[in-house]
């Protein structure tokens, strides 16, 4: 085959463009010169492939000149398209067709937006390229925030971007039934990465912390201390409740902008702490 979308059908291609069914969907459209209807809808299925940008392929059979072909698909009536998938037909219409009428027909052969976002953010991860994949993750979740798949993929990188409270809150979220070996083998990284975050520094820090709850020092070490380990979280938290009370404390606001800037982009908790600062900045 080659790069066009639009296709005449003839005898000696059909077979080709039925084999071509095999990569992705394509609409076989019968119709005549001698039917208005016919000349409308082509110019409508035309527009309709050049936007789908390689998504679909269009077979036009002209009746009048491919009869045998017409008869050979059981063709009654004109102008008629059969959407033929896997060398099968899947599914068609015969008669005029809107352009409203004509995207609902199409829609469940086009990729979706997010399975593109998806389909990006994959092949970043192949390439362990963990910060810009989870903003791509991230939108495609926003566009489909039941899937599950989703969520798995963005609770992966989101621990192995340290984001481990996200990552928790995603897993959180997906429902039993698809709690499946991938779910699993996340759920099994998060725990891990738990267990790792978790230092005999910290844990001193903390007991010192708890005894003191006041000790803005304490806070800022701890909060340096869970940023190593990339508990950006809670280190944001320790840091906005020094600010909160001195705005100049240390090396606190600093820390606190260095942390927010180092987050993936799109990140729900960086968005959070942002606009908790700028609320007391202004």
């Amino acid at each position: 085959m080659s790069e066009a979308q639009i296709f005449d059908v003839t005898i000696d291609n059909v077979r080709e463009l039925l084999a071509a069914s095999q990569q992705r969907p394509v609409l076989f459209f019968f119709w005549s010169a001698r039917s208005q209807e016919s000349l409308q809808l082509d110019q409508l299925l035309s527009s309709k492939v050049q936007q789908a940008a390689g998504h679909l392929l269009l077979a036009k059979v002209d009746c009048d000149q491919q009869q045998d072909l017409a008869m050979q698909f059981g063709i009654q009536a004109l102008p008629t398209v059969l959407i033929i998938k896997d060398g099968q037909p899947v599914d068609g219409f015969a008669g005029p067709m809107d352009a409203a009428g004509l995207d609902e027909k199409l829609a469940a052969f086009l990729p979706k937006p997010e399975d593109e976002l998806v389909q990006q953010a994959q092949a970043l991860l192949a390439e362990q390229n963990f910060s810009d994949a989870f903003p791509l993750l991230s939108q495609a979740l926003q566009l489909a925030p039941k899937r599950p798949d989703i969520k798995l993929s963005l609770a992966d990188c989101a621990v192995e971007l340290g984001q481990l409270e996200q990552a928790g809150e995603l897993l959180a979220t997906v429902l039993l039934e698809d709690q499946n070996a991938d779910f699993k083998a996340v759920q099994s990284k998060l725990a891990l990465a738990k267990e790792a975050a978790d230092t005999p520094e910290i844990q001193a820090l903390e007991t010192a912390l708890a005894a003191e709850p006041d000790n803005m020092n304490l806070k800022e070490q701890l909060a340096v201390q869970y940023q190593q380990v990339k508990r950006s979280a809670e280190a944001l938290e320790l840091l906005f409740s020094i600010l909160q009370k001195d705005l100049a404390f240390s090396e606190s606001r600093k820390l606190y902008l260095d942390i927010l800037a180092a987050m993936p982009q799109g990140d729900a908790t960086a968005s959070s702490y942002r606009r908790k600062l700028y609320s007391l900045l202004y």
